[in-house]
């Protein structure tokens, strides 16, 4: 549903985006994950049509958003980090003017006002003033206006951004409720949003992808195998040495103690699952164990591992913001 081949943006002499290939299958939620200047934004706005690339080619749902961009308009939904919205109109009077800005005619304007109202649980706020609305309801609107004409494609920028707790389990859920009926493509620096609502990620760092997977996958591939955390009533360095003789263990690293027993990580070089095998070794020693659990990798960990701070990189999206103002001038 989307295919991206080779695309880079330059500002000049920076470069936001360099040389980035990756797909979005139909159906997919797709989370575009990376540090504030990595060029997400900047790459969301390639796919619909806001920018051009400087090199490379990007096609979605089928048409080439270069060689044919109202095409590509036609079968995409935007919601850019700051929602679209005249604060000054009313919730269905600016839903009704987006229906057909989008080119939906007659009786079927009002069918589609209401059927967005509906998909985004905002119909008892439809005769207010969008300025009086809250920020979670003004995204919702957003929302609804990239959805008013039904599109293959959903490309959303920070939906979740300054919202909270409660407006973000809802605008998730809501995400998640429209995968397999739209393509999704969202961005975020939030790994919770990624972890809950993508079935795969991209992380995006100075422009350059780092890496391209499910979470799960990610995790298993740079970790390597699985750590172990137990906690062992015997002589701590008779027990290290016990779990380092068990077949597979990579390294037994010595923890703080609880309770006055010692605790240990155990490393393995496998992913497959060895708490039994420690389990019986420390059990058969007749030492007493009282917790074995298995430990690992987090997103977090993912994520810091990928990418880098950059000083230079973290100013990257304001020097995009400025030279898109210069280019729409």
């Amino acid at each position: 549903m989307i295919q991206v081949e080779g695309v880079s943006k330059r500002y000049g002499p920076h470069q936001a985006v360099r040389n980035i290939s990756f797909e979005v299958e139909r159906g997919e939620i797709v989370g575009f994950l990376g540090p504030n200047g990595a060029g997400k934004t900047t790459t969301m706005r390639i796919l619909t049509g806001f920018l051009p690339p400087t090199e490379g080619r990007a096609v979605v749902a089928g048409f080439d958003v270069m060689e044919q961009p109202i095409e590509v308009k036609k079968r995409t939904g935007y919601l850019p980090e700051n929602p679209p919205v005249y604060p000054e109109m009313v919730v269905d009077e600016y839903l009704d003017f987006v229906a057909r800005i989008k080119g939906i005619r007659g009786p079927e304007v009002a069918q589609r006002v209401d059927a967005a109202l509906e998909r985004t649980s905002i119909g008892h706020v439809r005769s207010k003033v969008i300025a009086k609305l809250s920020k979670g309801y003004r995204q919702r609107v957003g929302l609804a206006q990239a959805l008013i004409h039904s599109p293959d494609v959903l490309i959303l920028d920070e939906p979740t951004v300054g919202l909270d707790p409660k407006q973000i389990i809802e605008i998730r859920e809501l995400i998640r409720s429209l995968s397999g009926e739209h393509t999704i493509m969202l961005s975020t620096h939030i790994l919770s949003e990624v972890a809950s609502t993508c079935h795969r990620i991209i992380i995006l760092n100075q422009g350059q992808i780092e890496a391209s997977d499910t979470p799960a996958n990610l995790i298993a591939r740079l970790q390597g195998g699985e750590s172990v955390q137990l906690e062992v009533d015997g002589p701590a360095a008779e027990v290290a040495a016990k779990l380092q003789s068990v077949a597979g263990v990579d390294r037994v690293t010595r923890g703080s103690d609880v309770a006055g027993r010692p605790t240990f990580t155990v490393d393995s070089q496998r992913t497959a699952d060895i708490r039994a095998e420690l389990a019986r070794a420390v059990v058969e020693s007749g030492w007493g164990l009282y917790g074995v659990k298995a430990t690992g990798m987090s997103l977090e960990d993912v994520f810091l591992k990928l990418t880098t701070t950059d000083p230079v990189a973290e100013g990257s999206e304001g020097e995009a913001e400025a030279a898109v103002a210069a280019e729409e001038n």
